[in-house]
């Protein structure tokens, strides 16, 4: 990838729907030259989707936890599908250090984040948790 793919990346991820024209005038190229680059990236692989993020607080889920899970090596697999089943957990992440997996859950009460928490200790191989509770996100890209 050059500079220039992701210095691209970089303004797409910020607002993926600004125009081929304005992406061009910001990177100091053609907008053929920005089309082009975008249809290779996407042809690798390296951009994988476009998506919508939510503006209005309403429809945001209210409450977002950051769950550190520690599991049994041998239970990972099990452990992983479990998380993927629920769809309040957004993302899991593989980690190093102290524990082995990061679940990003959002719900909207504090009374389904106490259940998907509950529901995530319960599942064979997780061994232990440690939660964190968003309070406020202070920039997002």
């Amino acid at each position: 990838m050059t500079p220039k793919d992701k210095a691209l990346l970089a303004l797409l991820r910020s607002n993926a729907r600004e125009s081929s024209a304005a992406l061009a005038r910001r990177l100091g190229v053609s907008r053929s030259t920005v089309q082009e680059r975008i249809r290779r990236l996407e042809a690798a692989g390296i951009i994988a989707g476009y998506t919508v993020k939510l503006g209005q607080p309403a429809l945001h889920p209210s409450i977002t936890s950051h769950v550190l899970l520690a599991v049994n090596p041998k239970r990972a697999e099990t452990v992983i599908r479990e998380l993927r089943s629920h769809p309040s957990i957004r993302s899991t992440c593989a980690l190093s250090g102290v524990f082995d997996y990061l679940a990003i859950v959002e719900t909207d009460t504090t009374q389904e984040m106490d259940d998907i928490l509950d529901r995530i200790g319960r599942i064979e191989g997780v061994e232990r948790t440690q939660t964190s509770i968003v309070l406020s996100v202070k920039f997002e890209r």
